[in-house]
């Protein structure tokens, strides 16, 4: 499952709806961080790996469950780079089995990395190493966005990320704050920022579902609620408590 990172629509919505379901043993792709969404879905057990750049809830610190569950060894970490997982993703856009780059080499990420192949550029007339990172083919991508229309397009600005995790992704999920009517493809405007129903399997409207993170031109963070997650669930019983009350608000209704 492809999740994209604090700034880029997450979609907490669909994070309650998850934790709901109880469907464990998910293997994550932070595009290419991950933070408040991760964090809980850590928490609840229901991750097995985690193939992520860095864990964090930003202002408000360390994401506590991430760093209980790497020292208790209750999930399988893969470090990764904020180019490698772009480059992972672009790979099945593409339709290629790797993507080629450069700035892992002599790094400790790398050297933790066997999946990760150093071959001498081919195209060299002298030895110039070059590191090969394998397609991230995922079956799910999941986010949050302002908007779609009912033709199922939806706009995602300058979020190009979400458009590179729907393109990686079988099926991709959408959370959105309301539908329109008309075409966003007729607006000139909007059209270069929307994500066509080609690449989108389900939409569904929950308004603030971003929140306690913000949603370009839509609504500013809730600092004070990440901080209060992070103090709470620096205990598992801290954690379970906030999850009980934050469970209790209503999932997404679905709309397509």
């Amino acid at each position: 499952m492809a999740l994209p990172a604090d700034y880029a629509g997450v979609s907490m919505a669909m994070t309650r709806a998850m934790i709901a379901c109880g469907h464990g043993d998910l293997y994550i792709v932070c595009v290419p961080t991950g933070g408040l969404q991760v964090d809980m879905l850590v928490g609840a057990g229901l991750v097995s790996t985690l193939e992520t750049s860095a864990m964090s809830l930003g202002e408000a610190g360390g994401a506590p469950r991430f760093s209980d569950a790497i020292r208790n060894g209750t999930i399988r970490i893969r470090d990764a780079t904020c180019p490698a997982v772009h480059a992972g993703l672009l790979g099945v856009q593409k339709g290629v089995p790797f993507m080629p780059i450069r700035g892992l080499i002599g790094s400790d990420v790398l050297a933790n990395r066997p999946d990760w192949k150093v071959i001498d550029n081919p195209m060299a007339s002298e030895p110039d190493p070059i590191v090969l990172i394998p397609a991230i083919h995922v079956d799910f991508a999941v986010f949050h966005a302002p908007i779609a229309d009912r033709s199922g397009n939806v706009w995602i600005g300058r979020r190009r990320e979400l458009a590179a995790m729907a393109y990686a992704a079988r099926t991709t999920l959408v959370t959105v704050e309301r539908l329109v009517d008309g075409n966003l493809f007729d607006d000139e405007i909007m059209a270069a920022g929307v994500l066509p129903s080609l690449y989108v399997h389900g939409i569904a409207v929950s308004q603030r579902g971003a929140w306690p993170y913000g949603l370009w031109g839509e609504y500013p963070t809730d600092i004070a609620e990440l901080h209060r997650y992070a103090a709470a669930a620096r205990s598992k019983d801290g954690f379970d408590d906030y999850l009980s009350g934050i469970m209790s608000k209503q999932p997404a209704e679905v709309s397509r």
